[in-house]
């Protein structure tokens, strides 16, 4: 009876050592970004690119012949919650984050991850901070806001020269940074806006402001910030009156500031790489998305390249060891969805094409 139970311990045994093996056989990695809150339509596009990504690397045989198992981390775009969730998901091993949307989590965030080695790309954070202040872990698949500054403030420059401009932005780190770069890029050129202000977000109402700029005459409004308050300062201008054209930049890129602006959002204008779905490295990526009822537009696909140039750089270096694969990462160029991706010494891509999108009926086009 006593030799029965023995092996039938060790037999137990046995099992949850294999159990264990095979769980300590999976890489985690991360998405984070803003699942819940204000801007929670970006968090989705994240968690869907990132979703898709690691389904499609593990159905392919994963990565060093392990699985990957991906976490998700919710920071609602707040920057104490950001740095609370980088702490959660390093004290989980996560060997790589692709994250944050919100350069004001980014930044902080990335302090986090640096210190306990843990490897990050952002899909979304186009602040020049995040990678200018020069840590070993900080890379991005898409562009900075000097580089889209610079296309917005020319393209208005040239074409809305004569007209008076409001530039507004909301004290964020992307909306600030983006608003000074465009207004840097346009006083370049010579011309003057005629307001320059910020604006409070999360807020419903912004008619004290919108009287502001009715008053100055202003007839276009750029906006630094995001989709919610581009799409309510844009509705409430309409319904007082005034005709001003609307130009934002990357973080109108969804479908819900329609929902928001209405028919108001026609003629609006917005900066944003080339259309990620219409490339041809994409086609077959995008065609599993539709099939899955997915548009992946805005980040999905910037989100997915990010986790692929990961997963190529593992392999590369032969290691996931966060600070072997960086190193990896700064010496190739590597195919993704979003064509091949290729970092400077900063961490980031060395090729950006920002252009102009404009809404219509709904939806968005490149011009």
């Amino acid at each position: 009876m006593f030799k029965r139970t023995l092996l039938g311990a060790v037999a137990a045994l046995g099992v949850s050592l294999v159990f264990a093996a095979s769980a300590s056989a999976q890489i985690k990695i991360a998405v984070a970004g803003p699942m819940t809150g204000e801007y929670a339509a970006f968090g989705q596009q994240m968690k869907a690119g990132a979703e898709m990504a690691v389904a499609d690397i593990n159905k392919a045989g994963g990565v060093l012949g392990q699985q990957i198992v991906l976490e998700i981390g919710d920071d609602a775009c707040d920057p104490k919650q950001a740095v609370s969730v980088a702490n959660q998901l390093a004290s989980k091993g996560v060997k790589f984050v692709a994250g944050h949307f919100c350069s004001s989590s980014s930044i902080p965030a990335s302090k986090v991850y640096a210190e306990e080695g843990v490897l990050q790309i952002s899909p979304a954070s186009t602040n020049p901070t995040f990678t200018d202040k020069g840590d070993w872990n900080t890379f991005r698949t898409c562009g900075r806001d000097d580089q889209q500054g610079l296309v917005a403030g020319n393209y208005m420059a040239k074409n809305f020269g004569k007209k008076k401009i409001a530039i507004l932005h909301d004290n964020s780190a992307y909306g600030k940074g983006l608003a000074d770069e465009t207004k840097k890029a346009l006083n370049a050129k010579g011309i003057k806006e005629a307001i320059y202000t910020a604006y409070t977000p999360k807020e419903r109402d912004y008619s004290a402001l919108v009287s502001r700029l009715k008053q100055a005459g202003v007839e276009v409004i750029y906006v630094g910030g995001y989709h919610t308050e581009a799409g309510l300062i844009l509705r409430q201008s309409k319904e007082q009156g005034m005709k001003a054209t609307l130009v934002g930049g990357d973080a109108l890129v969804t479908n819900e500031f329609w929902q928001i602006a209405g028919d108001s959002g026609d003629g609006t204008l917005m900066t944003f790489a080339s259309d990620p779905r219409k490339r041809p490295t994409a086609a077959a990526v995008v065609k599993a998305f539709k099939d899955k009822g997915i548009d992946p537009e805005g980040y999905v696909l910037y989100t997915y390249a990010a986790i692929q140039v990961w997963a190529e750089a593992v392999k590369k270096a032969g290691s996931t060891d966060p600070k072997k694969v960086a190193a990896a990462m700064h010496t190739g160029t590597w195919p993704t969805v979003l064509g091949p991706i290729t970092f400077d010494k900063k961490g980031d891509v060395t090729v950006s094409d920002y252009v102009f999108y404009i809404w219509h009926n709904g939806a968005y086009a490149e011009m």
